[in-house]
Order: structure tokens, then C-alpha cells, then sequence
């Protein structure tokens, strides 16, 4: 086994593509194929890539990425465009980090905050930097971009552009579905803020499902609203505005989980409890909806497993090129916590009175 002048085998430097060929008893120009993940490697026998890829890490051998580049003509870098570090952007990334680090990519990331012009200047940052391919995740692409590009919650049709997005009508269905199966008829809804790319699309969903339900939509219980952050603080507004209309409701039907949360708290400082008195249902299934108080009930997205698909669709375009798939869709899923499932109880009167002096018990 190669060692290095001091006899330790796992040192910093490692060894080189030929003494690992040498330790393997195999040419280097077949290692070299399955360590740089070239499609030649198809051909090689599972087993003796398995050992391959073993030896390198026991040898420590690391590529040569310059020698890589200069000999391909290529980066083997991502780049990831997102609004915020948020637990929604976090779990795609993880997927996609998972998957690109499989395939031997790097990537870097940046966080636009909503702000047009970065949106518009972070892509040509990225291309000055090499990146053979972008996933933004949502984020607004206006125009076509010369290289393969994939958008996370995607709604525009860009040539050269793959859009991954949720089924955002069977989530309604599935979300308000429940609601009414629990008998509630009178609901608030709260429409996401602008700069999110799926407030549009979510609304229209949930429009049509709750016109097929005859469940009315009364104005005063739909509310937009006004920003958008990682935090609970966005859902807090939300109700002081539904208390404020004197409507009475049951249930709220929150843009995502981080709103629904701010939102269960801003019911129990007005003393209204969840589920007792107003079931709460968020979206996405972010890690801490389970953990909450109440656990939350949510339409959960495959957050990711979205980044997984997203990083393999990808990789897939830069491999194979040809024809570029307008859109890959993801199927939403219902979980059902205590945020809904307490039985039912008539609702107090709803003023905004509430949410200076808590009701007694």
C-alpha cells in the first residue's frame, strides 16, 4: 500500500492517480473515468468502482481540480440562488447538497433577500464564476440564461428552464378537504406575500377547490400578507387584521408553517384556543411544525426530496443535453396533527378587544 516518506498512509497530500491505479492493479485511465464520474465509466464493472472508490478514500487521493478543469473544459460547480436561510430554503439545499456531493459537484449559494436587482445581477455573478448550471429556489427568473437552469416553485414558461413545483391544487384539496370533514364552514385564508412565486398559484388552488366545496370566501377573512421573512412574526400580523373584521371563523388555512405558527400565538394571547376553538392548518412540514404546541397540521412538501430532484435533474440536462423537460411535479402530502384533531367547541365571539385582555376561564 502506497505510504508516504513517514509511513502514514492517510496523509494530508494523499497519493496520486497513478500509485492508486498501481494499488489497485488497474490502468489510470480507468480510474480516472470512474473518479471523475466520466460516462465512459458506465462500462465498468459496478464492483470495480465500488473498489475505486473505496481505495481513494483509504489512500486519501484527492483530483486535481485545476488539472480537472483545464482537461475538461469544466467548473463541476452549482450555483444556488434563494430568497433567505429560512428552514424551507434549508431543506432543498440539504437535498441538493446531498445529491451534488454524491456526483463529486461543488456549489455555492447566495441569498438575493427579494431585491430585483440582485436577482438579476447574482446569475451573471455566477456565470463570471463558471458554474455549469443554476437552481434557484423562489426566485423569479425573467429571461432565458445561457446555461441549464432550475427553478424551485418555478411558474414561468423560460426556454432553457425546468420548473420543479407542487401540486398546489391537490394540496388545496387536501388541506380544505379536512377542514370540512371536521365540520368547519366558516375559514379564514391568508395569501402569501408578492415576492414568494407560489402565493400566486397557492391562491388560485385554493379559490377553486373551496368554490367546488361551496365553502364562502368571505373578504374579510382573506388576508394577504404584507412581507415575508423565515420567522413566526410574519403570521402574528395576520390575525390582529381577521379579529379586527368582527367575522367569525373556526378554522385558518396559513400560507406556510413559519405564518401558521405566529398565528396559533397570536390566537392564544387573544385567549382563543387552538384547535379548541380555531383549527390552524400551515404548509411545507418544516421541522418544528411537529414540535410546536399544538404539533401543527400541514400539507407537507417534500422539501428534500425536491432538492434531490432538482440537483439530479439538473446534473441530468448537463450530461445528456437534448430536449429540456418544461416541468417536473412533486405530489403534496397531508399530515394531520393536534393543531386540527381536538373535538370542536362553539367559538367565542371574536373582537379585537381579545388581544389586549385574554378571556377568562
Amino acid at each position: 500500500m502506497p505510504k508516504s516518506k513517514d509511513g502514514d498512509k492517510n496523509n494530508v497530500r494523499g497519493v496520486s492517480l497513478k500509485a492508486l491505479a498501481g494499488h489497485l492493479k488497474l490502468s489510470p485511465a480507468t480510474v480516472s473515468l470512474v473518479i471523475n464520474r466520466s460516462k465512459a465509466a458506465a462500462s465498468i464493472p459496478a464492483e470495480t468502482q465500488r473498489r475505486i472508490f473505496e481505495a481513494a478514500k483509504e489512500l486519501n487521493y484527492r483530483p486535481n481540480f485545476y488539472a480537472r478543469s483545464l482537461r475538461t473544459q469544466r467548473s463541476f460547480t452549482i450555483g444556488i440562488l434563494h430568497p433567505d436561510l429560512s428552514d424551507y430554503v434549508a431543506l432543498l439545499t440539504s437535498g441538493i447538497e446531498d445529491h451534488l456531493m454524491r456526483e463529486g459537484y461543488f456549489y455555492f449559494a447566495a441569498g438575493h433577500r427579494n431585491n430585483p436587482e440582485l436577482i438579476e445581477e447574482y446569475p451573471m455573478i455566477m456565470l463570471d464564476r463558471s458554474v455549469e448550471g443554476i437552481i434557484a429556489i423562489d426566485t423569479p427568473i425573467e429571461h432565458a440564461l445561457p446555461l441549464p437552469v432550475v427553478v424551485i416553485a418555478g411558474h414561468r414558461n423560460i426556454e432553457g428552464v425546468t420548473n420543479l413545483i407542487l401540486d398546489h391544487r391537490r394540496a388545496a384539496e387536501l388541506a380544505l378537504g379536512h377542514l370540512v370533514g371536521m365540520g368547519h364552514r366558516e375559514i379564514a385564508f391568508m395569501k402569501g406575500p408578492k415576492v414568494s412565486s407560489d402565493s400566486e398559484i397557492r391562491w388560485q388552488s385554493i379559490c377553486e377547490v373551496a368554490k367546488s366545496l361551496s365553502i364562502t370566501m368571505k373578504p374579510a377573512l382573506c388576508v394577504e400578507m404584507e412581507f415575508s421573512t423565515p420567522f413566526p412574526d410574519m403570521g402574528y400580523p395576520v390575525v390582529h387584521k381577521l379579529l379586527a373584521s368582527g367575522e367569525r371563523f373556526t378554522a385558518l388555512f396559513a400560507f406556510n408553517d413559519v405564518s401558521a405558527i405566529g398565528a396559533i400565538r397570536a390566537l392564544r394571547d387573544a385567549g382563543i384556543e387552538v384547535p379548541e376553538a380555531v383549527a390552524v392548518v400551515g404548509f411545507d412540514d418544516i421541522p418544528s411544525a411537529a414540535y410546536h404546541t399544538p404539533s401543527l397540521t400541514t400539507i407537507r412538501q417534500p422539501l428534500r426530496r425536491m432538492g434531490e430532484i432538482a440537483a439530479q435533474t439538473l446534473l441530468d440536462r448537463l450530461r445528456r443535453g437534448g430536449t429540456t423537460p418544461s416541468e417536473v411535479a412533486v405530489e403534496p402530502e397531508l399530515v394531520i396533527r393536534e393543531s386540527t384533531t381536538s373535538r370542536l367547541r362553539p367559538p367565542p365571539t371574536l373582537q379585537v378587544e381579545d388581544m389586549e385582555a385574554p378571556a377568562s376561564t
